[in-house]
């Protein structure tokens, strides 16, 4: 199924009207084969980043940046993505005892929960603004919404095909509830970004973020289309805590007196 992502964009927008560029992510088994996305950002020789930097420069800066294990910092980063082993220092949790969690057991236990991609497949990642159509098959979509847009988007994902949208939060690391497990299970992920993405990422107050699959992506958008043929459309107009409901129920629900 091929897909214009710039028509795709400006659905979403006269559904949504979404404030943060709508971005994906698609790792790559070789380094060349990520540099031949069209004009592509890498660090340069020695920086090193975060991955919620990474995504933040695509989704704060409109750029398209690509990076290898060598390009990131933090091993948490490396192992979400599939770069570095769940080996028995990751799974120790000492990196985080003392920091996130009281005892070495509950790091641990956090450490245990993380999402990651399978070790040894990829060696590198691109991430770009979806309208650009630089990564015309993106291995995730992800979008930074405010909680109100977030459900609204998540209703047009169950319009059709209905199924529960989980979400997990295993605390400091929501590269694991968002990016990672979409990648590793294929299921849309959404959660509340944590304290380094918004430290390192510059993720807003009050944004909260969903991966998932280009074809859930669209499922979504169409499923917004839908309900705004009902009247069930984004923002939520206000009725009125004070007010009788019968008179705006009735109108959603045939029937109801």
């Amino acid at each position: 199924m091929e897909i214009i992502w710039k028509d795709l964009i400006t659905r979403l927008q006269r559904v949504l009207r979404v404030k943060t560029t709508p971005i994906g992510m698609k790792l790559f088994e070789t380094e060349d084969e990520m540099k031949v996305v069209p004009k592509i950002r890498c660090p340069k020789d020695g920086e090193r980043f975060l991955v919620c930097q990474m995504v933040g420069q695509a989704a704060r800066l409109n750029f398209t940046v690509g990076f290898t294990r060598e390009n990131i910092l933090a091993p948490q980063c490396r192992s979400v993505l599939g770069f570095d082993p769940r080996g028995d220092e990751f799974l120790s949790g000492r990196q985080f005892h003392g920091v996130w969690y009281e005892r070495l057991h509950e790091s641990a236990a956090h450490q245990a929960a993380m999402y990651t991609v399978e070790y040894g497949r990829y060696t590198a990642c691109a991430i770009s603004p979806l309208e650009s159509g630089r990564l015309d098959t993106p291995d995730i979509c992800m979008l930074y919404m405010t909680p109100g847009q977030m459900i609204h988007f998540i209703n047009g994902l169950q319009w059709r095909d209905y199924r529960v949208i989980h979400s997990s939060i295993v605390g400091e690391s929501t590269c694991s509830d968002t990016w990672g497990k979409a990648i590793a299970t294929g299921e849309p992920s959404v959660s509340i970004p944590c304290f380094a993405e918004r430290r390192y990422g510059c993720t807003l107050d009050e944004e909260m973020l969903i991966c998932l699959k280009p074809v859930d992506f669209l499922r979504a958008i169409e499923g917004m289309e839908a309900l705004s043929r009902n009247g069930l459309r984004y923002p939520a107009p206000f009725y009125g805590v004070q007010r009788d409901a019968t008179e705006g129920m009735s109108v959603t629900y045939e029937g109801l007196k």
